[in-house]
């Protein structure tokens, strides 16, 4: 048994025992939470926020246009952005899904490049907002002991922080690590796009109009649109439908808000526009959905 595979055994361990039941855990570390899925489940819209995902046991996947990504003990995932993807689930009866996703903060970001100080952390290339990569020793040897901190509220106040800027050293100055370090200003377009999607985020119940985002950024509409669709896969006006829709369907979920209300909250002027958009989106209507007990989170 190599020392990740040993690694994945003991974390799953410690993450089993601080999640006796399926749900997420928000840790006193700040940035980290925990997870476990107990059941396996088909392909469902998400928005995956910015963050690092680690898995310890289990596999899943997310799915962007044509490209899917997978992401087990042995390949974690890297969001840069939040980007509307659909993920599905494959978890075993006696071994449910466990795993922590690490928040990215594009200020963290900038300070631990800084203290790396190295020129090759620095690329013209509009990277995406999403990747996958594999699994180090030092990412696994990290992920253990920070898991191990959880067990004793002095460890988890003295040594939780540091360890969580190892890992995210580890990710950056790691394969594929472009992508977050273009949050860091090391690539000004992407952090422009980036500046316009965390507005979308505050701003999606409101009548959003492209050519003031564009605006905004120094853009010309027509370059927007073309660095947008490269870091999130779809344009802006779909990008801030697929949010609507998203959040509605948390509202009627978890809050038992009616159509008509969610979709009034969401900025929709339209009960039937947002009826037939949700139906087209998600695959079944509203009312439907709102039958169907489970949430789905995006870890």
């Amino acid at each position: 048994m190599g020392r990740i595979e040993e690694n994945n055994r003991e974390i799953a361990k410690h993450l089993e025992t601080l999640l006796p039941k399926e749900g997420n855990l928000i840790t006193d570390i700040p940035g980290l939470n925990l997870f476990r899925i107990n059941e396996s489940f088909v392909r469902v819209p998400l928005t995956y926020h910015p963050r690092i995902i680690l898995m310890a046991q289990g596999s899943k996947r997310v799915f962007l246009g044509d490209d899917t990504f997978q992401y087990d003990p042995t390949q974690y995932l890297v969001l840069s952005v939040p980007i509307p993807l659909e993920c599905d689930a494959v978890a075993d009866k006696d071994k449910p899904i466990l795993g922590f996703g690490i928040d990215v903060d594009p200020q963290e970001v900038a300070e631990i490049l800084l203290l790396a100080d190295e020129a090759k952390y620095s690329g013209e290339n509009l990277p995406r907002g999403i990747y996958g990569a594999n699994v180090t020793e030092e990412i696994s040897d990290a992920s253990l002991r920070l898991v191990k901190t959880l067990t004793s509220p002095i460890d988890r106040r003295v040594l939780g922080k540091p360890i969580v800027r190892e890992i995210i050293y580890r990710v950056l100055t790691g394969e594929n690590g472009e992508a977050l370090q273009a949050l860091a200003h090391r690539n000004r377009r992407f952090f422009q796009v980036a500046q316009i999607l965390n507005r979308i985020h505050k701003e999606y119940t409101n009548n959003l109009d492209i050519n003031e985002l564009a605006m905004q950024i120094g853009m010309s509409v027509s370059n927007f649109h073309v660095c947008f669709k490269a870091v999130t896969n779809t344009s802006p006006l779909q990008y801030i439908k697929i949010i609507r829709l998203q959040k509605a369907r948390v509202l009627m979920l978890t809050e038992g808000a009616n159509a008509i209300t969610a979709a009034h909250q969401v900025g929709y002027e339209s009960p039937s526009q947002f009826s037939r958009e949700y139906k087209r989106y998600f695959g079944v209507s509203p009312a439907k959905h709102q039958t169907q007990p489970q949430v789905v989170t995006a870890n």
